[in-house]
């Protein structure tokens, strides 16, 4: 059994062709869509998801998640509009044969913390499982810094508190060392592995937050992949580079450095004994 790898590939270019010319060059099999055009996901329009899907399948790339920005806004937004939001990614994602939708777990508005805001954002994280539920769809949180669910212990209480099998925990080792998780591994990896169900790929140094290829800074990489590999993991990788820029919807990296950090993550997967695809 193999890894699959995946990628943002905006983070190469906006234009779809030259993202696709360069995840063929690098043995890239598979995309995550989280914009094209430079339109995000969730403003594409159905006749550009019909031109993208149609693309994709030309190529012979599968889609392996549709990385939307649902729950990346405020906790005291309108549940509903997040609800309609996801339901066009949802749409997309099902034109693109995709089975994952990555989302967030809502920010605190200023001046309030996470323990203030928990019963509103386990109300809407409900919401929008019951209609992942409904799509045959399933759900990654992505642990970004600063949302409700940005350690490991606010991320478990998510996954059992909602208690759905549509919503899964998507594993950003770079993003827990940016909120003060410096040993990602030792600190949550045992945890969270049972909701685990998909790995975003970039690392971060603790000194200023700075993004890095994995296994350059201490997102404890090499345990995460072995305990990976030792416990049967056959999900994506999916490379998130961050690396010339990261912004509120996304991130940039450029094709060569798109490149470095996939060799590097190959590298350690190599080194390791873990076979890729």
């Amino acid at each position: 059994m193999s890894w699959l790898l995946s990628g943002f590939a905006d983070e190469i270019d906006p234009d779809p062709l030259v993202q696709l010319a360069v995840l063929e060059a690098l043995g890239i099999a598979h995309i995550e869509v989280r914009s094209a055009w430079d339109v995000n996901v969730v403003e594409l329009a159905p006749e550009q998801v019909a031109t993208l899907a149609e693309l994709f399948r030309a190529r012979g790339v599968g889609v392996s998640a549709v990385a939307s920005p649902i729950g990346k806004v405020a906790s005291d937004v309108d549940p509903d509009s997040e609800v309609a939001r996801l339901r066009r990614v949802i749409a997309a994602a099902h034109a693109f044969e995709a089975r994952y939708v990555r989302i967030f777990s809502f920010y605190p508005p200023a001046g309030s913390g996470a323990d203030a805001v928990r019963d509103d954002v386990l109300h809407r994280m409900a919401a929008l499982a019951k209609v992942a539920e409904q799509e045959n769809v399933i759900l990654l949180h992505e642990n970004e810094k600063d949302i409700y669910g940005d350690t490991p212990q606010r991320c478990v209480d998510l996954f059992e508190s909602v208690g759905s099998p549509a919503l899964r925990a998507a594993w950003d080792a770079a993003n827990f060392v940016q909120v003060g998780v410096t040993r990602p591994f030792d600190e949550g990896f045992a945890m969270l592995r049972p909701y685990l169900e998909y790995v975003q790929v970039k690392d971060a140094v603790s000194d200023g937050g700075r993004v890095v290829p994995a296994g350059a800074g201490e997102g404890q990489w090499e345990q995460t992949l072995t305990a990976l590999r030792d416990d049967g993991y056959t999900g994506f990788a999916s490379m998130e580079p961050h690396l010339a820029r990261a912004h509120a919807t996304g991130g940039f990296s450029g094709p060569g450095a798109f490149g470095i950090a996939t060799r590097a993550f190959t590298t350690l997967l190599d080194r390791l004994g873990v076979n890729y695809r």
